[in-house]
């Protein structure tokens, strides 16, 4: 399934993963005309519109033995088992319910502050939320999200050379900048005050008395 999705986004096959933006593009953009129950009924409607005259002409030439009999111009997707094994099954219910879990044992550690400064963050990234929510909606930040999907991966993987390159250039130049200031700092800095050396007196030597003859 990871790879079948890897294979979309990165636009291994241009056909499917044209057509499957373009469907999800149209179909997103449609929601803010239709509703989604309508939008869902008008995608089963145009599928089978295509579907059933398909069906229609591989029945009649299978009766004037054109074709032979039992041949299904859509066995392929029917004959395909998408279903989950149990062993399937049980790890997605833990992986969605270790996420859930997560979830919910992230939000209250942000909003009861057990870290404060991952709380503000969190502060500042609901405040700039609700400035999002006024200026769009949701929708359309999810269209935006699906071009990103579709277009960032593909971008980066033909420009990842250069990527790199620039994101080099910019490391070099910050550290150089970083080592400028702490030049100037090093400069600009007050010297310490030297203490004073404490000057030792000298003992004077032992005077030796000369005996009289």
């Amino acid at each position: 399934m990871a790879i079948k999705v890897m294979d979309l986004i990165y636009w291994r096959d241009v056909g499917k993963t044209g057509l499957v933006v373009t469907g999800l593009v149209t179909g997103l953009a449609s929601l803010f005309q239709l509703s989604s129950v309508t939008m869902l009924s008008y995608l089963c409607i145009s599928i089978m519109c295509l579907t059933f005259p398909l069906r229609l002409y591989y029945k009649l030439l299978e009766l004037i033995q054109k074709i032979p009999e039992g041949v299904h111009p859509f066995q392929s997707y029917i004959g395909d088992d998408s279903s989950l094994t149990d062993e399937e099954t049980v790890l997605v219910v833990e992986e969605v319910v270790l996420m859930i879990a997560f979830a919910i044992t992230e939000i209250k550690r942000l909003l009861f502050i057990d870290s404060i400064m991952d709380s503000i963050k969190f502060v500042v990234l609901l405040y700039v939320l609700t400035y999002m929510g006024i200026t769009t909606n949701g929708l359309t930040l999810v269209i935006v999200g699906v071009i990103c999907v579709f277009s960032l991966p593909l971008f980066y993987k033909r420009m990842q050379g250069r990527m790199k390159r620039i994101s080099k250039a910019v490391s070099v130049l910050l550290r150089k900048i970083k080592n400028l200031f702490k030049m100037l700092y090093s400069k600009l800095r007050p010297s310490p005050a030297t203490t004073p050396a404490t000057t030792l007196t000298p003992t004077p030597a032992p005077k030796h008395k000369h005996k009289s003859k």
